[in-house]
């Protein structure tokens, strides 16, 4: 069997029957071989970071690897961004590279290329992947891909990279190396004793505790532990923050959801995690976004218990946190197994109600010129119930979104975390409809976001995918130029000045979706009803807002993640 056909093979054999790929001379082979063998949705995408982003989608919902196909030199260096983006929000993925023959490659030679398009790949990406390899021989193939399956799936989720020269990919190996299933390898040590021990200590702790809380992340949803998690809520009658990442961890109108915290997080979401006096993490890092910067006022008067796969994540940049190394999905189910009693109080809950009554989340923006973007992500909502996904790009129409989404059961919210990439939306939300079935999803964007990955229109027409596009277009790139009125004195080097956006409906209309514009309030309506009319349909929306329209509020910059810009009174 030759190594393509083999490597056809064992992607079935995981039934991983979707691709996404950028075309190059030296995938043809293995991507031939997957045509060949057929079964397989081999998505062509127009840019290999867009190949990257896709698998990324396609992994968080599908629940196992995403993969994506790349030629040496330029094609496998634009994955670099995608990569990162799998590695630092924990998503599970192969990347697999071409790369020139084994006798065009410099070795130790210290000339900077023998082969055309010849690129170390394995040792660029190796600080963004949980383990990347470099293909020598034609007999390591089969324990490289399924070692590489596993760890990307193990622990804490990640991506992996294989690099294969194309000589080899011809290559015969022996069909005997067809895939034994390696053993899961577990990247947790803990114990149910261990289990116990921390949770006897958070349940003698919640005993006593006026103000608890639960701060929610992704990892949840990594875990596989979504209904655990509501159980576990709604057993304990706990209240839920989440961060950007967990927002679809809990509906939004469950009783026990307070909203969503961090830097632009609800106002009141961030009172509750600074006033609480209780905090039980699970699949959270506690980072800047979620702490603030004053990591001292942050910790004063509050007990933390923090779980987590990751062992780096506990104790990082916090301390004296009560921790446990473990995975949620069986934190949670000795907690149910285990709980005794609930939080009863509703004094709690009423303290933090009335912080939201005096601010809500379309309150911050006050006297702006036309479209307000967190009634607009309201409206969006509710005319949306037909979404299988939300997927946002970075930047303020992030910000507005993860303040103002209402999900329901079952709806996903998919956006890039740690690595904060632009252009991520359009890509990810061709990867999470296809996954789904080409079913509806609504892709959220800023102007200057969209124009990174514009030319995946194309294959949203090709494929007729039902994405619904919404472009915020406030015609500047709005985070860095509120943060130039804040530090630069309003100096808009490269996010006004210097910068434009098209008309984004001429440029729908020309990869052939149906286009709208709107500007102002009393046309939202009649636009989202417009939006929907054909839902198997793909359709783009351009809303016009305001330049100088802020994402609000804001926690200030080396304060306290309750010290949240417009200050007001309190």
């Amino acid at each position: 069997m030759k190594v393509s056909t083999y490597i056809a093979h064992f992607l079935r054999s995981k039934e991983i029957n979707t691709v996404f790929e950028l075309q190059g001379g030296m995938i043809t082979r293995i991507l031939d071989e997957l045509y060949q063998m057929g079964g397989f949705n081999i998505v062509s995408m127009h840019h290999e970071q867009a190949a990257a982003f896709a698998a990324d989608a396609y992994a968080r919902i599908a629940g196992k690897p995403g993969v994506a196909m790349a030629t040496s030199g330029p094609g496998a260096t634009n994955l670099i961004t995608g990569i990162g983006s799998c590695f630092f929000d924990s998503v599970p993925a192969i990347f697999i590279t071409g790369q020139v023959n084994l006798n065009e490659q410099k070795g130790n030679n210290v000339t900077r290329q023998i082969g055309f398009q010849e690129t170390d790949i394995v040792e660029i990406v190796r600080p963004i992947t949980k383990n990347a390899y470099a293909i020598k021989s034609a007999n390591e193939v089969p324990l490289v891909l399924e070692e590489a399956y596993q760890i990307t799936i193990s622990g804490r989720p990640g991506p992996v990279l294989i690099d294969i020269p194309m000589n080899i990919q011809e290559e015969m190996i022996d069909k005997s190396f067809l895939p034994a299933t390696i053993k899961k390898r577990s990247e947790n040590k803990n114990t149910e004793n261990q289990i116990a021990i921390f949770f006897n200590e958070f349940m003698a702790a919640l005993s006593g505790s006026q103000k608890p809380l639960i701060l929610a992340g992704r990892g949840v949803r990594v875990a596989h532990a979504g209904d655990e998690f509501i159980s576990f809520i709604e057993k304990f009658n706990l209240p839920v923050v989440t961060s950007l990442l967990g927002l679809d961890v809990i509906p939004y109108k469950h009783p026990n959801r307070i909203g969503f915290i961090g830097t632009y997080g609800n106002r009141w979401a961030n009172y509750a995690l600074g006033n609480c006096d209780l905090l039980l993490v699970l699949g959270s890092r506690l980072d800047l976004r979620q702490t603030g910067a004053d990591v001292v006022s942050f910790q004063k008067n509050k007990r933390i218990f923090h779980v987590d796969c990751d062992s780096a994540e506990l104790n990082n940049r916090l301390s004296d946190c009560e921790i446990l190394h473990s995975d949620l999905i069986s934190f949670l189910e000795y907690a149910l197994t285990e709980c005794k009693f609930s939080y009863a109080s509703v004094d709690w809950p009423y303290e933090i109600n009335i912080q939201k009554e005096k601010r809500s989340d379309t309150m911050e923006l006050e006297n702006i010129k036309g479209v307000n973007p967190n009634e607009f992500i309201h409206a969006l909502s509710k005319h949306s119930a037909m979404s299988m996904a939300y997927v946002t790009d970075v930047g303020n129409n992030q910000m507005w979104a993860a303040q103002s989404i209402e999900l329901l059961p079952g709806q996903l919210f998919l956006s890039s975390g740690g690595m904060g990439a632009m252009g991520y939306s359009l890509p990810a939300s061709i990867g999470a409809s296809i996954t789904l079935g080409k079913a509806p999803i609504v892709s959220i964007s800023g102007d200057g976001g969209f124009q990174i990955n514009i030319q995946e229109l194309q294959t949203i027409r090709r494929n007729n995918l039902p994405v619904k596009i919404i472009i915020l277009n406030n015609h500047c790139l709005g985070m860095i130029r509120q943060f130039q009125d804040a530090y630069f004195n309003s100096c808009y080097q490269s996010t006004v000045w210097g910068y434009s956006p098209p008309d984004f409906e001429k440029i729908g209309y020309a990869y052939g979706i149906e286009s709208k514009t709107i500007s102002e309030p009393e046309e939202v309506e009649e636009a989202l009803k417009w939006l929907w009319r054909n839902p198997d349909e793909p359709s783009l929306l351009q809303v016009n807002i305001d330049i100088y329209t802020n994402a609000y509020p804001k926690t200030a910059f080396g304060r306290q993640i309750t010290e949240m810009e417009p200050f007001t009174d309190d």
